[in-house]
């Protein structure tokens, strides 16, 4: 099995897209080509990149979109745009849309491995944090996520949905971070359903009447105004 680091190279202008290609794989990674948007929303529907390389100007589907198909889906892969848009609003646009980097045309070759290398780097380590296994303790609490199930302080069983499931599991995973409500949206919902933040609230009250002694002054399971939801030990 290839150890190479991947890439998507979405660029439209052929002779750009040859240099870079040419380029990335002499520095050792392995580069899949993309020419517009939409061949590119087909290939990273059926592969793994490390990183996105994504021109902003595009035939057909602009890169711009390309991005935000990509983070309402959940796909987390590092974006480093490239667009020959220099102004300061465009910046702060694909930064907002969820662009990891931002790096104006005609720019120096050398710092476009650099931040390539960093962004693959940077990747390498978020994938590296700890995941849990299929079950889970706290407190007096046990959650079994292959079930669905919990065992909570009073040795009572309580039957999960796979929502509530999805949710205890990212924000145990994500433990004394505060998870931002849009990453919960996308993460448990999927996009073009968004419930409202009530909902969110809803499912944080249950857990803390399941597994806090004192549901109005939790321990584990918090609300963070206008940012989104922790879970602390």
């Amino acid at each position: 099995m290839s150890t190479k680091k991947s890439i998507l190279l979405v660029e439209d202008e052929e002779n750009l897209h040859d240099s870079l290609k040419l380029n990335l794989e002499l520095e050792g990674y392995e580069v899949t080509s993309a020419f517009e948007g939409n061949a590119a929303l087909k290939a990273l529907q059926g592969e793994y990149f490390d990183l996105v390389i994504l021109d902003i100007m595009l035939p057909e589907l602009d890169g711009i979109t390309v991005l935000e198909t990509m983070r309402v889906k959940s796909n987390e892969t590092p974006v480093l745009i490239l667009s020959a848009k220099n102004s300061s609003t465009d910046r702060v646009l694909g930064l907002k849309k969820g662009a990891d980097d931002y790096l104006t045309k005609p720019f120096n070759l050398e710092e476009l491995l650099l931040r390539v290398h960093k962004l693959i780097e940077k990747n390498a380590k978020l994938q590296d944090k700890d995941t849990i296994g299929d079950s889970y303790s706290f407190g007096n609490n046990t959650i079994d996520f292959k079930a669905q199930e919990a065992t909570t302080k009073s040795g009572e069983t309580v039957q999960l949905s796979k929502k509530e499931t999805m949710l205890l599991k990212l924000l145990i995973e994500n433990k004394n971070e505060v998870v931002p409500r849009e990453k919960i949206l996308q993460t448990v919902w999927g996009y073009n359903v968004y419930p409202t933040t009530r909902t969110i609230d809803n499912f944080i009250l249950n857990f803390r009447k399941y597994f806090e002694e004192d549901s109005r002054n939790p321990k584990y399971f918090h609300s963070v105004r206008g940012v989104g939801y922790k879970y602390s030990e």
